[in-house]
């Protein structure tokens, strides 16, 4: 039997601040034995975070960096960048973190971090999404998966996923319809960063072809 290559996963840090639907989503994927990226810390700036028990419960190493005991948000990100250094992050998703970070932060993880936002992107940029698609009557609305620039909510778009706005839909309705698709489409998304299948450019963001696949698939063959 031929030996099977090892190739070494992605180390990525997820950054969350609340319940953390998104981070078991991931989670469940980097727990694929042929997943090209794993979870090595959760980072939340929330004590609280219900995330938190979700990573301790998969084995995965959480730590809290408080952003109320910082004096600036400049003072928070290098605490924050400290503890990726320390973890030895080669990436960086953002899954419901609610805190805006510095440009000179984000610039350190150009094209290596990611975030997920309830909205088809450029629409509804910002909080309260679902009331903001209602409020403007649109007949579509879903989610986006994007490369993380200063500028909030403008990155470059990796994938997205559409739903329709029901006649009967309120904020909650429409909203637990995008999170089924938030919860599809981030690790499709991690997963092609992590193996190295996207191009970006700064602009946008376009799928290698082929997609070449840095792991092992199925059962292993023998001669």
């Amino acid at each position: 039997m031929r030996g099977i290559e090892m190739v070494a996963k992605t180390r990525v840090v997820v950054l969350i601040s609340g319940g953390g639907s998104n981070l078991q989503a991931l989670i469940d994927a980097c727990a694929q034995s042929h997943f090209p990226a794993q979870i090595v810390c959760v980072i939340s700036n929330n004590p609280d975070a219900g995330g938190l028990e979700k990573a301790q419960r998969a084995g995965i190493k959480t730590r809290v960096i408080d952003h109320r005991d910082y004096e600036s948000r400049e003072a928070f990100d290098v605490a924050l960048q400290a503890a990726l250094v320390a973890a030895q992050a080669q990436l960086v998703c953002l899954a419901g973190f609610m805190r805006l970070l510095t440009s000179a932060f984000v610039r350190v993880w150009e094209g290596k971090m990611l975030n997920i936002h309830p909205s088809l992107l450029p629409s509804f940029k910002g909080l309260h999404t679902h009331s903001q698609a209602l409020d403007a009557g649109v007949k579509w609305h879903g989610c986006t998966v994007h490369i993380v620039v200063p500028e909030m909510d403008a990155g470059p778009i990796v994938v997205q996923a559409v739903v329709p706005v029901l006649p009967e839909d309120n904020a909650q309705t429409l909203g637990a319809r995008v999170l089924e698709q938030e919860h599809m489409i981030y690790p499709q998304a991690l997963k092609w960063l992590a193996q190295g299948s996207l191009d970006v450019d700064g602009v946008q963001v376009m799928l290698k072809t082929p997609v070449k696949i840095p792991y092992s698939q199925g059962n292993p063959s023998e001669d």
